[in-house]
């Protein structure tokens, strides 16, 4: 490596880091406006955020950035490339060579009117009324085709909006893991429908104050791992995790006074979206190093410490008895009539409180009806009617509003399109990778019944987060489990479980 290599590399990293602090103030825009901020304060923060969104493109544009990746691509810096400094050139290259397709103007559109959109979409919500938010959808679609196009892609446009979530991912695919999981998933709902056993759900829809539950809440959070110094807990509509910088980690959660499991488990989700980006080393902040993998392996981390850890057996082993003392309602509450209540399997019309077994289907579902709305199959005004039909031909029921139909999430508000399948593909990793911590880990469970949740977050930390993205999803999976990504795992699981829980 020549001299003049090394330095390009220092300032090519010293410039991406200085890229990052950027767009962390934009990041801590967008927490104050989904926490705090006053509806009032759109338009003025719409134009915020598109001035931040701007300058962020704009310094990673710069010629400056092309040149510095050519002086290093040419030296032996990258002849390893499994070294840290070729998997930092490689996905800054990658990047880059995206982001130079796409105009300013067009970037701080897509900020301003992302911005604007999802106040719309919360009062549209609010009152069941999709004509409320169809002009802006219309608005925010038409600029994601313009992104598509600019970006480029093989197949079709949808493709290149994945490619913003899921590194390397396609339709194709996406379409066939989905397909084999969709052949498993709908005979297993079946089942357990037809099975006629249901549990007594009174047991956690039932009065449960806000603040107990913000108390609890917390006190699962910390339990698995995450770190309240350097993290802190808020409300939203729509619960989200978000880091502002080392040290810096927030998570939000929604309560419902009468349900336990909601605010509960989304805090549990999100906080294991936090263990994720608390594991990332800081010394590799503002870097690729220092940043998470894919959306796929991010949700793959919540889901995992949600569900496969948050709704197991061993969990409440330990917790019940501290949920018995925190809530009233549940003393003399049997510990089996409990775990059933919070592993009731039912076809329901919102997607952040499905089940275990259903969620998928909710994906399946949004991933359908995206790539159609981009191949012009459906159009924006007919989102309504197409998301209806569709949920019957999934769920076999039929949502009485906008506000429990197509208007319950915020992602294409906030212009997220092709975000929705990484849901479905976290949920596949988290059982791949979970089947391999108790592999090495053989007392892990026994670890759970004693309320000790560190030797999972030290696999994690070790084997997924420390990485960033030094690897594809697709080969940390590999090197990981020593296999490509299969349904088989997660379907393992749920038969397992559910199985002996419905009798089927």
């Amino acid at each position: 490596m020549t001299t003049s290599a090394e330095q390009a590399y220092n300032e090519l990293i010293a410039t991406h880091r200085e890229i990052a602090i950027l767009g962390s103030c934009e990041s801590l825009l967008g927490w104050d406006e989904r926490t705090y901020m006053p509806r009032g304060g759109a338009e003025g923060r719409s134009r915020q955020v598109a001035l931040l969104s701007g300058l962020v493109h704009e310094r990673f544009t710069d010629k400056k950035i092309g040149e510095l990746l050519s002086v290093v691509e040419e030296s032996d810096l990258v002849r390893d490339t499994e070294s840290d400094a070729a998997a930092n050139v490689r996905e800054i290259r990658r990047e880059y060579d995206k982001q130079v397709k796409l105009p300013k103007e067009l970037v701080e559109e897509m900020a301003r009117i992302t911005s604007l959109a999802q106040g719309v979409w919360a009062e549209a919500r609010e009152k069941s009324d999709f004509s409320l938010f169809e002009p802006k959808l219309k608005e925010v679609i038409d600029l994601k085709k313009r992104q598509a196009e600019a970006y480029g892609y093989d197949t079709e446009p949808y493709d290149a909006l994945i490619d913003d979530y899921e590194p390397y991912a396609t339709v194709t695919t996406i379409s066939e893991v989905f397909a084999k999981l969709r052949a498993e998933l709908v005979p297993l709902v079946r089942a357990i429908v037809e099975s006629g056993k249901r549990p007594n759900m009174s047991i956690i829809e039932n009065d449960f104050p806000v603040n107990l539950q913000e108390e609890f809440g917390k006190e699962a959070a910390a339990a698995i791992g995450f770190d309240f110094n350097i993290g802190r807990l808020d409300v939203t509509t729509h619960p989200f995790c978000t880091t502002i910088g080392p040290g810096d980690v927030r998570i939000t959660t929604r309560f419902n006074p009468k349900h336990l499991g909601q605010a509960l488990f989304g805090i549990m989700h999100e906080a294991g979206h936090g263990i994720y980006e608390q594991g990332l080393l800081d010394e590799n902040y503002g870097t690729p190093l220092g940043e998470a993998l894919s959306l796929g392996i991010h949700e793959s981390q919540s889901r995992m410490w949600e569900n496969l850890v948050g709704r197991s057996k061993p969990f409440w082993e330990n917790f019940y008895p501290k949920a018995q003392s925190k809530f009233p309602s549940l003393k003399g509450v049997a510990f089996d009539d409990f775990f059933f209540a919070i592993n009731n399997v039912e076809p329901s019309f919102i997607r952040v409180e499905a089940d275990e077994v259903t969620y998928n289907l909710h994906i399946l579902l949004r991933f359908e009806i995206e790539r159609d709305l981009f191949r012009e199959k459906i159009k924006p005004e007919d989102l309504p009617s197409a998301w209806n039909e569709k949920f019957k031909e999934f769920f076999g029921i039929t949502p009485k509003n906008d506000a429990e139909g197509c208007l319950q999430d915020i992602h294409w508000s906030a212009g997220l399109f092709g975000y929705f399948a990484t849901y479905a593909l976290g949920n596949l990793y988290a059982s791949q990778f979970f089947a391999k911590a108790e592999n090495a880990i053989p007392d892990l469970k026994d670890n759970f019944r004693r309320g000790n949740f560190s030797a999972l977050k030290k696999w994690l930390n070790e084997n997924i987060h420390v990485y960033g993205k030094k690897y594809t999803a697709e080969k940390l999976c590999e090197r990981v489990t020593g296999k490509p990504l299969s349904h088989e795992p997660m379907m393992d699981y749920l038969k397992a479980k559910f199985g002996e829980l419905y009798g089927i």
